[in-house]
């Protein structure tokens, strides 16, 4: 894959990242924390991404198990990435950071985060979100 350029709402965080398989991995996940944060995510491997500035405006959330590593701009509040628990060797990127995506896919796997891979042995399907762009008002 060919590297993205990413950053949060005010461009305090500036990153670049290596996705694994583009949108094709994008999801969300029904925990607590991602329920409240909505974003889609994509994933890149632990080392696919670099920070080129603001590294020092990063601020780090950890919850529950304190196995997942939510990164946020400490400026603007943006999610930008997180270290998963699921998969420690792999990050989630918050699609709406990168440079010519957009979250708005006609379709994202809903996973469940409320009954953890790691809690029961495997990744389970929560649901589908779907979207569909309004048809233009005559």
């Amino acid at each position: 894959m060919p590297t993205m350029h990413g950053s949060c709402h005010c461009g305090a965080v500036r990153f670049t990242v290596r996705l694994t398989d583009g949108t094709r991995t994008a999801r969300r996940c029904d925990c607590s924390l991602c329920a409240k944060r909505g974003a889609v995510a994509v994933s890149a491997p632990l080392d696919g991404i670099t920070i080129e500035q603001g590294a020092d405006k990063l601020t780090r959330y950890q919850f529950n198990t304190m196995q997942a590593e939510h990164y946020f701009c400490s400026v603007c509040g943006i999610y930008t990435h997180h270290r998963r628990r699921s998969n420690p060797d792999e990050i989630g990127v918050n699609l709406a950071c990168l440079e010519g995506q957009t979250p708005f896919l006609p379709e994202v796997l809903v996973m469940d985060g409320q009954s953890h891979p790691s809690d029961i042995g495997r990744s389970r399907v929560a649901g589908r979100l779907t979207y569909a762009p309004a048809k233009e008002q005559e």
